[in-house]
């Protein structure tokens, strides 16, 4: 944990006055300006001193909203995965048909990585700036997402629906697709983000050797519920 000098905490004193930083300033917008800078220019090559500056903050008084660089690393990470757990997880529970349920797993995971480049752009290249235990309670964290899509694969191969070689391989081809969008998706391109994760589902399906992938929708639906609980269906953005 970083420490401050008592030089810093006179002058943190100082710049704490309501007029020298925003009124509105919250720990939301400390983890924003950090994700961003994380995510453009690595956590080594970015302090708390550019942090501050993004937030028109002196460096001293940072510390009045964080303790440590580390820490927003730390709940960067750890938010990110337990965010992707929570959205595959309800994918899974929409379906009792395992067919579907790795479809929709994996139309939720490309969705998640296009929409939250940032988070899984840090998640992904950060992992050894990260202190003990912090590490390792990401690290299980990554290890119990990713045991979600082998478990899926390796039951329908049990089932005979898959016809996969390899469960494992294919779980890490379909992890992977989801990284590779969250590195050339943009929301201005000629698809949107649900016609990317249906895509993206099929290529699932086929990849694991499903005897009976379902029918390619119109493009741009997507085969997992929105969030309200209806289908939802977007076009070419």
């Amino acid at each position: 944990m970083a420490k401050v000098s008592p030089r810093a905490r006179g002058a943190s004193e100082a710049d704490d006055k309501p007029e020298s930083r925003p009124p509105s300033l919250r720990s939301a917008d400390v983890r924003d300006a950090a994700l961003t800078l994380f995510a453009q220019r690595g956590y080594h090559a970015t302090s708390m001193k550019d942090i501050a500056a993004a937030l028109g903050l002196q460096a001293p008084s940072l510390y009045n909203h964080v303790a440590a660089k580390q820490d927003l690393l730390r709940d960067v990470m750890a938010d990110t995965m337990v965010a992707l757990l929570a959205v595959v997880r309800e994918a899974i529970a929409s379906s009792d048909d395992v067919t579907e349920r790795l479809r929709r797993a994996t139309e939720g995971h490309v969705r998640f990585h296009a929409v939250h480049r940032r988070e899984v752009r840090v998640g992904n290249y950060e992992i050894p700036a990260l202190d003990e235990p912090q590490r390792e309670v990401v690290v299980a964290l990554r290890r119990e997402y990713s045991l979600i899509f082998l478990e899926l694969i390796e039951r329908g191969v049990e089932a005979g629906v898959f016809d996969c070689r390899s469960p494992l391989l294919a779980s890490y081809a379909i992890l992977q697709m989801g990284i590779g969008v969250s590195m050339w998706f943009r929301e201005d391109g000629k698809l949107s983000a649900d016609s990317v994760a249906y895509q993206y589902g099929d290529i699932a399906l086929r990849i694991v050797g499903a005897r009976r992938p379902a029918a390619l929708a119109p493009e741009g639906a997507a085969s997992s519920p929105a969030p309200s609980g209806r289908r939802k269906r977007s076009g070419r953005s």
